[in-house]
């Protein structure tokens, strides 16, 4: 396509929803990472606290305050944030192999439709024998 011709409506079309999947993944791509962040801040945490005696005085966060808590409770409650942000990173994980799989069908639907000169009439063809569509 020369820079003189502009893109045909379809070509448009597809090339915003494959913009948005790449948003998505990018997001989910982000909030693993946090998640990433979080468990290993998590882990330092317990670390600290089994260096920590018994009977030592230990603080949790509340918002912008500190709150006077106990090592057992706090160890408990890491662990179980740690479980909780593990099963999330697996939930984005599948989510992420499931836009990356879109991606790549939006991108040879976009091919597909760029060879056969983005004729409407192919594309509803494709999508009725395609159960998936």
């Amino acid at each position: 396509m020369s820079t003189g011709q502009k893109m045909p409506p379809w070509l448009q079309e597809q090339l915003m929803k494959m913009q948005q999947t790449q948003q998505n993944l990018q997001s989910i791509m982000a909030q693993k990472q946090q998640l990433a962040i979080d468990q290993t801040e998590s882990d330092k945490a317990i670390e600290e606290l089994n260096k920590a005696g018994d009977d030592d005085t230990v603080y949790k966060h509340a918002g912008s305050i500190l709150i006077k808590s106990n090592k057992k409770d706090l160890i408990a409650e890491l662990e179980e944030n740690k479980e909780l942000a593990k099963t999330r990173s697996t939930v984005l994980e599948k989510q992420e192999a499931r836009i990356k799989q879109s991606l790549q069908e939006q991108e040879a639907k976009i091919n597909e439709m760029m060879k056969g000169g983005g004729s409407q009439s192919g594309t509803q063809q494709s999508s009725e024998t395609n159960p998936r569509k």
